[in-house]
């Protein structure tokens, strides 16, 4: 075995914080070049750590795994390359003491290279035969070292998670057929003893504590009340909150599903399912806006909107018609519905001339509009006519001002367009990023100079100064040690968090590159974060499937609720693509959700639309609806706007291109709502309601057919949803259960032990289906037979007792004992699906000690 060289705690080569080390991140993936000065601290909680290689899958002659060892990029030999691609195929390390582990960073060849490998996991752990899942992600097919936060917390987030073993389990190469390499591994993080042993106690404390109250949920399952008793007293350990052991004593033990629906009421109105409600996906609404107003703004692509919630008010100017550019500034009145002109020509009025691709930004302080950039063909880009104006319009005073006629001259940016534009309205500060940089048509006349992209600019309002802070990697001065870089780009999307005070940078063009970067910059410490790194493969759902996040090769348009903490993304036509001819391919529209608190994507909708051409939107709707999936909705499309009210947490959206290729001058002109609702608690307390009816009515059935009818009647038609058709349709396989023989009750059997055989019928009424919200308010099956995983409750006390003496009980007390063990089985169950409901932390755990034992 071998292991990796040593560094002290002052290696300057070592990654002194975590601020720093999320910033070399950006380095690797985003060309973001920083310097750092003065030496470390003694004492540092990412330092670079000592490991050997422990075990491997398999090996090519020459390409050892102890190549990963050493960084030696320029020598083609100096990688573990496996002996073939069939998985698994891994390669184990080993640190010389549990550590903390923070980062991994995988070194590459000098060139890109088919073997690299193109997607991956990394499992760690205190014992080999034990890891648990700490990373899954990709490199890039290049030459720049890539680096990637580990998880390094419990699953809870309580505490360290500390590891000895990690292993590194490649899935793909960049040449599918080809054989797997890694060029060269470092690990960070902490494995000084002083720190560590703290964590190491206080996470072998949290997996004592799991452990037994995974034996108190087994021993409650199974009836084992006395060992369930002693041990919980023993250990003081307790196996959940009190209030859901009531609910275990009203709904299992007792059966009392009157009181068990009135405590659970009792819960939700304390809030105690809020958590559950909050991690449920949007269901989304969009409404067409048939304004009441004689004129409206015409069709346009290109065009901006910015909103005052305050006033309820949105404002639009400018975008290109299809044959020329616009400077109308209309407002649209969100209480009346109705829009007005402000300006239909806004030049006349000191304000800015036609244009498209600019941007705007609302200032809710002053309450004024601020305008730059936009796109120039290159037949009228002349040096004098390609000055970057920067203007204001006073939504009060209803007048133009141009503040700057070129901003390049006063240290802002240059002209660009497809840029981005945020405020900090509470710093007076507007933030501008990327945009790719006009030049005079004679400097591109021989097409032989790559374009450029302008960087990250400030400009503060109150003292009318501009400042650059990130200037573009391929900048002159990119190079020097003491200036600030970042990949630029076209197409983006960016947002500002005004309670973080960081802007959220996502996705985006360089020349024929997709960036699927998201990137978080923090403007007070200027630290840069990339957040599809620190947290990958986290979501719900994908259109870029691998990647669980949209496609950055799609027309993206985001925005922010600073409240929620969530990011949304309207994803719509491909950029490329479908723009060439849209009836030839299928279109799509999306729309995500990232939650800044979970790190998590949620795709809300996806809707595909088939064989568009000019003709068929126009016959659907002048206006550009379109119908998927039986809703109408907009048309798939590019160079649209979508804003959002902060205030009725909704969202705008106006115009675009449809993409013709027939019709190349088609702009639309249609306005929608789209509103987004998170289930309510009244909602999940009809569905619990459902449940708990439900399984009082199939044991009424059982036992007395004619209530039993009358109950499914009034007491759980009273639940039931009469407009949704699926809840419609399993109320009345609800009523097959009356006809149903119960002869399971009657039947010798030879022996009965506490196992999941005597819990068949269990999942009868109670599927996945049942729990709500996760997709929608489904019912499930109602009469189907599903045999109980080992996962889920099982028999109570009722079981042990006919165990014991099988050969003396009598038929009917046979019956009457199995049908009674029955009912607690599928009680207990739904109690397992009920808690999971509510908050984690004051439940018993979701696993089950059965899970552990493999015959």
């Amino acid at each position: 075995m071998s292991s990796s060289s040593t560094s002290s705690p002052t290696d300057n080569s070592s990654h002194g914080s975590v601020a720093l080390s999320s910033f070399a991140a950006l380095n690797a993936v985003s060309g973001t070049n920083t310097s750092t000065s003065g030496s470390q601290k003694p004492f540092s909680l990412s330092e670079r750590l000592n490991f050997e290689i422990y075990r491997y899958s398999s090996y090519s002659p020459n390409y050892l795994p102890e190549n990963v060892l050493v960084d030696t990029p320029n020598d083609q030999t100096s990688r573990w390359s496996a002996y073939t691609n069939i998985p698994p195929q891994f390669l184990t390390l080993k640190l010389r003491r549990p550590a903390i582990v923070k980062k991994i960073k995988f070194g590459k060849f000098e060139k890109s290279h088919v073997c690299n490998i193109k997607k991956f996991r990394v499992f760690g752990g205190l014992e080999d035969e034990h890891m648990v899942l700490l990373l899954e992600g990709g490199l890039k097919n290049d030459n720049i070292p890539e680096v990637f936060n580990l998880r390094c917390m419990t699953e809870d987030g309580s505490e360290n998670l500390p590891v000895l073993y990690l292993k590194i389990v490649p899935l793909l190469s960049w040449g599918p057929s080809f054989n797997f390499s890694i060029w060269y591994i470092e690990l960070h993080g902490q494995d000084d003893p002083m720190y560590t042993c703290a964590r190491m106690k206080n996470y072998n404390t949290l997996r004592e504590i799991e452990i037994i109250k995974l034996c108190l949920k087994h021993f409650r399952q199974q009836g084992y009340m006395s060992a369930f008793g002693a041990l919980q007293e023993q250990t003081n350990v307790k196996l959940e909150h009190p209030l859901i052991s009531e609910l275990h004593k009203y709904l299992v033990v007792q059966g009392d599903f009157e009181k068990a629906e009135r405590f659970i009421a009792e819960c939700i109105d304390e809030g105690l399912m809020d958590e559950y409600l909050y991690k449920q996906d949007y269901k989304h609404t969009w409404h067409m806006k048939y304004t009441e107003s004689e004129t409206k703004p015409g069709n346009r692509g290109g065009h901006q909107l910015v909103v005052d919630a305050k006033k309820r008010l949105i404002y639009l100017y400018g975008g290109w018609d299809g044959y020329q550019d616009l400077s109308d500034l209309w407002v649209y009145k969100i209480e009346d519905d109705e829009w007005r002109l402000l300006c239909e020509r806004s030049e006349q009025s000191s304000g800015p001339t036609p244009r498209s691709c600019h941007k705007m930004i609302f200032d809710p302080i002053s309450e004024n509009i601020f305008m730059l950039g936009r796109y120039l063909d290159n037949s009228i880009r002349t040096s004098e006519y390609i000055k970057s104006d920067f203007y204001l319009y006073d939504t009060r005073a209803r007048n133009w001002m141009q503040i700057c006629d070129d901003t390049s001259q006063v240290g802002g940016p240059q002209l660009v367009y497809d840029h981005q534009m945020c405020i900090d309205a509470d710093k007076r500060t507007i933030y501008v990023f990327g945009g790719k940089i006009l030049t005079p048509r004679s400097v591109n006349a021989t097409g032989a100079i790559e374009p450029e992209y302008s960087g990250l600019f400030s400009y503060h309002i109150a003292t009318n100064t501009w400042t650059q802070i990130l200037v573009d990697c391929h900048h002159t001065s990119a190079s020097q040690a003491d200036v600030m870089s970042i990949k630029s780009r076209i197409t983006h999307c960016m947002v500002f968090h005004n309670k973080q005070r960081k802007l959220y940078i996502y996705g985006g063009q360089r020349g024929k590159e997709d960036l699927d970067e998201f990137l978080s910059y923090d403007v007070d410490t200027q630290a840069i974060s990339v957040l599809n790194k620190e947290h990958p493969n986290q979501g719900t759902t994908a259109g870029n499937e691998a990647k669980f996040e949209p496609s950055s090769g799609y027309t993206l348009r985001a925005t922010i609720d600073c409240e929620r903490d969530e990011i949304y993304i309207f994803s719509s036509l491909s950029k490329i693509k479908d723009r060439r001819d849209i009836q030839h391919m299928d279109a799509s529209n999306s729309f995500w959700v990232y939650s800044l608190r979970q790190h998590k994507w949620s795709r809300i909708y996806y809707c595909r639309h088939s064989g568009q051409d000019g003709n068929s939107i126009s016959r659907a709707n002048v206006l550009g609806a379109s119908k998927g999936d039986a809703a109408v909705e907009p048309c798939p499309r590019y160079a649209h706007q979508l804003v959002y009210d902060e205030l009725a947490n909704n969202h705008y959206l106006f115009g675009g291109n449809p993409g013709i290729c027939q019709q190349q001058q088609l702009r639309l002109d249609d306005f929608w709502l789209l509103s987004l609702e998170k289930p309510k608690r009244d909602e999940i307390l009809k569905h619990c309601r459902f449940l708990v009816r439900k399984m009082r009515y199939e044991e009424m059935a059982r036992q007395n057919p004619m209530q039993a009818m009358q109950y499914l009647r009034h007491n759980i038609a009273d639940v039931i949803d009469q407009d949704d058709a699926e809840q419609l349709n399993n109320f009345h396989k609800l009523a097959s259960l009356l006809f149903k023989t119960h002869d399971g009750c009657l039947d010798q059997r030879d022996s009965f032990v506490a196992t999941p055989a005597l819990c068949r019928n269990a999942e009868e009424l109670y599927t996945d289906a049942d729990l709500p919200m996760k997709e929608e308010l489904s019912d499930g099956s109602a009469t189907e037979n599903i045999s109980l995983e080992s996962n889920e409750s099982l028999a109570t006390s009722g079981i042990s007792e006919t165990a014991s003496s099988p050969s003396s009980s009598s038929c009917t007390k046979r019956a009457r004992t199995e049908c009674t063990s029955d009912f607690m089985n599928k009680r207990a169950f739904l109690f397992n699906k009920l808690v999971q409901l509510m908050p984690p932390s004051m439940v018993q755990p979701e696993r089950n000690l059965s899970d552990f034992v493999v015959m």
